[in-house]
């Protein structure tokens, strides 16, 4: 008799079904795991063995086969442990084989068959939905994966509540979703004292998702401008909430199976190899960038990052997702975030000083920021200098306006980006705007579009530039709550791409 359990194996956020087979039959008595299963895999029996002994069940004196199917597929992970037990349990006939063909199961078991705590619970529980059955997992997921709202969630603590489930002794009940939670403690922007071209720039770029860009002295604030990001972007809808979930599910990066309503933050070291910023390892895990999605990436000083790191990070800028690729899989992740990054004008820091300035300027500068491409550089959106704080400014109260007041002006915004962009699913910010939808939602007067084409013909616009400072003026005209994009509106656009040497 061959018994059946079900489970999943991760490729990127994609949960595909895996159905584990196990046979046992006459022979001489052995435990053999095939499919394509990897070291945590093969180790399962050994988990299964010392759990089962646990319970006082004892293996009977046969060959048992465990198969893994589809066995082209690797399989990956501890979570493999649960499904092979059920199917162990099926097969010997301590529980019911239909209710466990009927449920797709993940967990990993301790020697005295504790259910232990798996990555992957939501991304499992979706996937339960879309087949259409049950998701038994471990009772510290099982919360996590109870947002799935579309499948039903059991969370066990042990292999046997799983045992007097299945026979109906003592069933389990339906897990519930843990606390939905916001970052506390964020910091106000109204701690900045001066800095309001800064301070606008930042405004303009969490309105629509821009690319910005700060080029200044050490001390001068450029940290502490993108560390008060997190205070004025809007809460995560349920949508985007679900999705960037999935991504911190598979890393392990969810508490108590609690929801974040906030938005990422993610500001990687600038030692950070490729596969910790774009994504990959042994497993083909998640980056920065991905755990950015819908967030914000903050990459400070960065001139310093791997050259090839940073142009990794061009094609995910325009397509909102990275494929990482395998000899035997190509992996997709979503990673849609809004990239803020600071940089010294040279290597001392002092560049614009006189006084402090190293005996190389200016060329010091231009082998400094050189480091970063112009194919990247041209993905900016805005490109501000970050002036050093006058000493005596610091003295000066605090500013009227803080987080709260520029949050506010920025949520207004987004709705209107959200209801103009409503018939187009692909595009959900002004960033995300090109082709007809971006030549409809920015109507130029004659002479707006006079002003920007001798812009672009002065300064060298790229087709990209020149598309990105439609762009910006889009969402400064938002900001602003016009429905047409005004000279203003674009001068101030010009104005911020044009206004560093950053170029």
């Amino acid at each position: 008799m061959i018994s059946r359990a079900n489970t999943v194996a991760f490729q990127g956020i994609d949960a595909r079904p895996v159905e584990v087979q196990c046979a046992v039959v006459a022979g001489l008595p052995a435990f053999a795991i095939v499919g394509l299963p990897d070291k945590a895999v093969s180790e399962a029996r050994e988990r299964v063995r010392a759990a089962f002994a646990a319970m006082s069940i004892a293996l009977p004196a046969k060959r048992i086969t465990v198969n893994l199917s589809p066995a082209d597929l690797p399989k990956e992970g501890s979570h493999f442990d649960l499904p092979i037990a059920l199917s162990l349990l099926a097969a010997i006939g301590i529980i019911p084989p239909e209710p466990v063909a009927e449920t797709i199961a993940l967990g990993e078991l301790s020697l005295d068959g504790i259910l232990m705590p798996v990555t992957g619970a939501l991304p499992a529980a979706m996937g339960a939905a879309a087949a259409d059955r049950a998701l038994l997992c471990p009772k510290p997921s099982a919360a996590e994966a109870a947002w799935a709202g579309e499948a039903l969630v059991i969370g066990a603590t042990d292999l046997t509540e799983v045992v007097r489930h299945f026979t109906g002794e003592m069933p389990l009940p339906p897990a519930r979703p843990g606390e939905v939670t916001s970052a506390a403690g964020l910091r106000d922007l109204r701690d900045i004292k001066g800095q309001e071209h800064a301070k606008r720039a930042l405004e303009i770029a969490a309105a629509g998702r821009h690319h910005l860009l700060l080029v200044g002295p050490p001390g001068s604030g450029k940290s502490m401008l993108a560390a008060r990001l997190p205070s004025i972007l809007p809460p995560l809808s349920p949508a985007e909430a679900l999705e960037t979930s999935m991504i911190q599910s598979l890393c392990g990066l969810i508490e108590g199976g609690g929801i974040n309503r906030s938005r990422p933050f993610r500001e990687p070291h600038h030692t950070a190899s490729m596969a910790a910023i774009v994504g990959g390892g042994r497993r083909a895990q998640p980056g920065e960038i991905s755990l950015a999605h819908n967030g914000v990436l903050f990459m400070d000083e960065l001139p310093e990052f791997n050259r090839v790191v940073l142009e990794t990070l061009r094609q995910p800028l325009e397509s909102g997702e990275v494929m990482i690729a395998r000899a035997n899989a190509h992996i997709r992740y979503p990673s849609r975030f809004m990239l803020v990054a600071a940089a010294n004008p040279c290597k001392c820091g002092y560049l614009a000083d006189a006084s402090r300035a190293c005996g190389r300027a200016p060329t010091c500068g231009e082998d400094y920021l050189g480091r970063i491409s112009g194919p990247m550089l041209d993905r900016f959106d805005l490109r501000i200098e970050v002036p050093p704080v006058d000493f005596r400014d610091l003295d000066l109260p605090s500013a009227s306006e803080g987080s709260a007041e520029v949050a506010q002006r920025i949520a207004i915004a987004r709705e209107i980006q959200d209801a103009r962009y409503r018939e187009a699913p692909e595009v959900w910010l002004n960033a995300d705007a090109e082709g007809d939808i971006l030549e409809q939602a920015v109507t130029l007067t004659p002479d707006s579009r006079d002003l920007l084409l001798r812009a672009a013909e002065r300064f060298g616009l790229s087709a990209r530039g020149y598309h990105r400072v439609m762009r910006v003026a889009r969402t400064i005209a938002d900001l602003a709550c016009e429905q047409q994009v005004q000279r203003a509106h674009l001068a101030e656009a010009l104005g911020f791409r044009l206004s560093t040497s950053a170029m």
